[in-house]
């Protein structure tokens, strides 16, 4: 356990060193086949900006997990795998190449399976297998877009800003490559939870907490977040795609999913499915923001993806600590929890006011910023995307401030003696939790310093 933490803890540093001294001389073959494959990483803007989420977050939640899975047990394997998620999803974040992202992408599906199933009950045995069955599947199909991409590109794999296409292998086959564009979009939105294919996501909220919180926050979903980024700007690339009628297909299963996550949420009575259910959504913000195929939309992208991790995490580690201190899963039992639990529903609180996107809070400058983009890509479809952030923020409001004026504004009998055994978890659990949701105010207040940094990440030569 004291291990995983250092190593995390170290592997931060690195990065920060890195990051500070620049990247652009900075690359790995790990792997070499022939000239054309390879296993391989290499640091660009992208990738920077999907490393930096992981590197900060998962150390916290590293420290978070030392006193809450002394309470699930097997401590040991969890963290086994636990460590090696980490290093496959930085794998993940640094692929110079699809071919080394397909290779971590798939390899993180497996690494990530026991940390689904770790109590081994039926609940968890069933999460796993659906997990799998959904992640190789979306895998699969990806795989095919990887293909083409090798059969009508220039030759190689590796990430190019603007796309890898050959224009004079695709002329004529326009509409083959945009069908296989859609499959492999749907693939790889397997893992970020795009409507049809979330069933997998709320059913893994069995997983402990720490595990959850990087689902949704920082492994998994982002990783799927991050290779459809990938996928329409430095494959396909936005210029082939945007105005098509693949382009119309997958941003309109971002708009349905965004309203459809929202609108489950509201339903939900669990607390952790229900914040499953709104990862779902939020996670289509991303997908949105990306399927403009902009520049624009590429940055709103990104920069939701940094302050949504941040307000994610918290809140689904202030739900672990509420789940071990109290047993309660569902909202209506969480009745003046906010007064004896204060530490965590503060934290709880305000993370709710940034996932609505209540300025000056990071909620909201992802979403103006994907709104600006929505505007000025003049698409019509764009704007029934507006539409949706609008009534989703809506829902948003509704589902979350429902939990926190139970918290905080009880109506009926309560159960004295009951809340008298619920109080905020050690502070090895309530530190992470501050410190996640003061990074994520801070990040916020500087909010024109990080969509800099994001605009720097976007190629200069577009």
């Amino acid at each position: 356990m004291a291990a995983s933490l250092a190593t995390t803890a170290l592997s931060l540093a690195c990065i920060v060193l890195t990051y500070l001294y620049g990247s652009g001389f900075l690359a790995c073959i790990m792997v070499r086949f022939n000239e054309a494959f390879s296993i391989s990483l290499r640091i660009d803007g992208a990738s920077m900006v999907y490393g930096a989420i992981v590197s900060v977050l998962w150390p916290l939640v590293t420290a978070y997990s030392l006193d809450y899975m002394s309470h699930e047990g097997h401590e040991n394997r969890f963290f086994a795998f636990w460590l090696m998620a980490y290093g496959v999803v930085l794998g993940i974040a640094y692929s110079e190449d699809f071919l080394t992202l397909y290779f971590f992408y798939e390899v993180l599906t497996l690494t990530t399976l026991p940390l689904v199933m770790h109590a081994m009950d039926e609940k968890a045995r069933y999460a796993g297998r659906k997990y799998l069955v959904y992640s190789l599947s979306g895998a699969a199909f990806a795989f095919i877009g990887i293909v083409f991409l090798l059969n009508y590109g220039v030759g190689h794999l590796n990430f190019t800003y603007g796309g890898i296409l050959d224009q004079s292998l695709a002329a004529g086959n326009e509409r083959t490559l945009e069908l296989v564009f859609v499959a492999a979009f749907f693939g790889f939105g397997v893992k970020a939870a795009v409507f049809p294919f979330h069933g997998w996501l709320p059913d893994a909220s069995v997983a402990p907490t720490p595990v959850s919180a990087l689902l949704h926050a920082v492994a998994v979903v982002k990783a799927g977040a991050f290779a459809v980024l990938r996928l329409i700007y430095y494959g396909f690339g936005a210029d082939f795609l945007r105005g098509s009628w693949a382009q119309t297909v997958v941003m309109t299963a971002a708009i349905v999913t965004i309203v459809y996550g929202s609108a489950r949420a509201l339903r939900t009575p669990h607390l952790k499915r229900r914040l499953a259910f709104s990862t779902v959504s939020n996670l289509s913000y991303i997908l949105f923001a990306l399927t403009l195929m902009t520049p624009a939309g590429m940055v709103g992208g990104m920069t939701h993806m940094v302050y949504h991790a941040f307000t994610k995490i918290t809140m689904f580690c202030c739900a672990g600590a509420i789940i071990l201190k109290s047993g309660k899963e569902y909202i209506y039992e969480m009745e003046d929890f906010g007064r004896a639990m204060p530490v965590v529903f503060a934290t709880f609180t305000v993370s709710s006011f940034a996932l609505i996107g209540m300025p000056p809070l990071g909620g909201f400058a992802g979403k103006w910023m994907i709104a600006e983009a929505a505007v000025a890509s003049v698409n019509p479809l764009a704007y029934a995307g507006i539409a949706a952030l609008i009534l989703s923020t809506l829902l948003t409001t509704l589902y979350m401030l429902t939990i926190v004026v139970r918290a905080y504004f009880p109506v009926g009998e309560l159960d004295r003696a009951a809340l008298a055994r619920v109080h905020d978890p050690a502070r090895t659990m309530w530190i992470p939790l501050v410190l996640l949701t003061a990074s994520g105010v801070i990040l916020a207040l500087l909010s024109n310093e990080v969509i800099g940094f994001l605009w720097n990440a976007v190629p200069r030569n577009w």
